[in-house]
């Protein structure tokens, strides 16, 4: 089991659980199955998962307070799973901190490729954060991003901020006055194309906006009917 990525299955129907289970384990993952949010929260800290497949409808604690609890305390990644395909409910578990959303049912193949997507972007994420790639921040007026350590500063306070907000942050940063489409940053942050709807760029922008709001100098500026940018009269 040493030196395998472990992942944390929580749903409470065992057949699911025991089916996706099956096919990380093929893929050479370790994993550990929760059958409810009480029992994943309790198991959280010494298990130590590298990424979470959470499902929603849980008994007792369900997934949105349980990605409210892992989010409060560490940004391992998180994949929800839910029979709820509305985009209320996709957005409502974005905005939670949730990583990615998969309606059930979902094939096998495409979870697993979401999972190893994930854990991808994580694993870059670790080697920035160890300083291999060289240091690597971008600095305005009261902002500084820095992709090396992770860690946002805005109007000399530090923010706290789940790993693809600061990606995505630091990504239109990097490129002032440049117009992104969603179909390009979904591509850039999240590693992949995603299957879903363009609104995950659109929560994550929304995100950014309450955090750092506007500056005299620097601001994030919606491009209707195109994208986002980071604009900037410097």
């Amino acid at each position: 089991m040493s030196g395998k990525q472990k992942i944390m299955i929580v749903d409470d129907d065992n057949n699911i659980a025991e089916l996706i289970s099956l096919y990380l384990v093929k893929e050479c993952y370790d994993t550990l199955i929760c059958p409810d949010g009480e029992s994943a929260l309790s198991h959280l800290e010494e298990y130590d998962p590298d990424l979470i497949l959470l499902d929603l409808m849980l008994p007792g604690i369900d997934g949105y307070q349980v990605c409210r609890e892992v989010r409060a305390n560490t940004a391992t990644p998180i994949i929800m799973l839910s029979a709820k395909g509305e985009v209320f409910d996709k957005v409502l578990g974005l905005e939670l901190g949730a990583d990615d959303y998969m309606e059930k049912p979902f094939d096998s193949k495409e979870l697993v490729a979401r999972v190893k997507a994930v854990l991808r972007r994580y694993k870059k994420a670790d080697v920035a954060a160890q300083g291999l790639n060289g240091e690597q921040s971008v600095s305005y007026p009261d902002l500084t991003v820095n992709l090396t350590n992770y860690s946002v500063t805005c109007m000399g306070k530090n923010i706290d901020m789940p790993p693809k907000e600061l990606e995505l942050l630091y990504f239109l940063a990097s490129s002032p006055n440049r117009v992104f489409t969603r179909d390009q940053l979904l591509d850039r942050i999240w590693g992949y194309e995603y299957t879903g709807d363009t609104r995950t760029v659109d929560v994550h922008v929304k995100r950014l906006r309450e955090k750092v709001g506007d500056h005299e100098k620097w601001r994030i500026t919606t491009i209707w009917g195109k994208g986002y940018k980071f604009e900037t009269s410097l």
